[in-house]
């Protein structure tokens, strides 16, 4: 499938900014479920100061803002040929070990709720767990944007039984790496059948299992990625694989909007 993505982000402040410093992963990397055919990242009102694919895989931009702005706009758009391949990505790559997505972090690290939902998962093949894993989390927390926040752990989403699909991620990666698959957070966007608009960018999880490498699945919507879905970053949870994030100086208060279409 071929898909066009425009991904718009404009910060508005109330007073001058005096600096701030962004990193941002909004360009995606051909592979093995996809071969981007064209991409721009065009950045009105700040600088950039450094391009560099890091530990992860990433294409990661460091962007500066100085003196007295009062509007950013950074815009990633382009067009990208996908691959259905019933959700395997492979074999594994890159600088970081295999062993570094079976750690926890500080989002997803176990507690009583995540212990308590890996004794509740079938047996079976590795394939048949994992399914079981991701069914499971559809079921127990419900998608209500605005339950949860950037800064919401995977126990914490579990015990509220809401989220989105940052928090369904996370509910995996922690409960797959506590069954001993490694597993990473992806970053990325989802074209929905019913319309061209997108409220977000999308997140889903990758296991590994011997004899298949990398496995997707999206615990939002119950399926394993198609070729609907465009990888953009990779990490050990949200945190690495985040859009933008950054740091500001002074007392300027934010406006954020954000639009995305994602059209065939």
């Amino acid at each position: 499938m071929r898909l066009k993505i425009t991904h718009r982000t404009e910060y508005r402040y109330d007073a001058p900014l005096s600096y701030a410093l962004q990193r941002l992963r909004l360009c995606p990397q051909s592979g093995p479920t996809q071969d981007v055919l064209e991409w721009s990242l065009n950045i009105e009102g700040a600088t950039q100061e450094a391009q560099f694919i890091d530990g992860f895989g990433n294409d990661t931009r460091l962007v500066s803002i100085e003196g007295g702005q009062h509007t950013i706009v950074l815009e990633a758009s382009g067009v990208v040929e996908t691959r259905d391949t019933a959700g395997v990505t492979g074999k594994h790559q890159g600088l970081a070990p295999l062993w570094l997505f079976g750690q926890q972090t500080p989002l997803c690290t176990v507690g009583r709720g995540i212990s308590a939902l890996v004794r509740d998962i079938a047996g079976g093949t590795d394939v048949e767990r994992l399914h079981a894993l991701m069914n499971e989390v559809r079921e127990r927390v419900a998608y209500r944007i605005g339950a949860t926040d950037a800064a919401t752990t995977a126990e914490e989403a579990l015990a509220n039984g809401e989220g989105v699909c940052q928090d369904h991620t996370h509910i995996f990666l922690t409960t797959a790496r506590l069954m001993g698959f490694p597993a990473r957070y992806i970053s990325g966007y989802l074209r929905m059948d019913d319309s061209d608009e997108q409220a977000a960018s999308h997140a889903w999880a990758e296991a590994y299992l011997d004899g298949l490498g990398w496995v997707a699945f999206d615990c939002s919507n119950g399926i394993s990625a198609d070729h609907r879905y465009v990888r953009v970053a990779t990490g050990r949870d949200y945190r690495d694989a985040m859009p933008v994030m950054g740091i500001r100086v002074g007392q300027a208060q934010e406006e954020l909007a954000v639009q995305i279409t994602v059209e065939q």
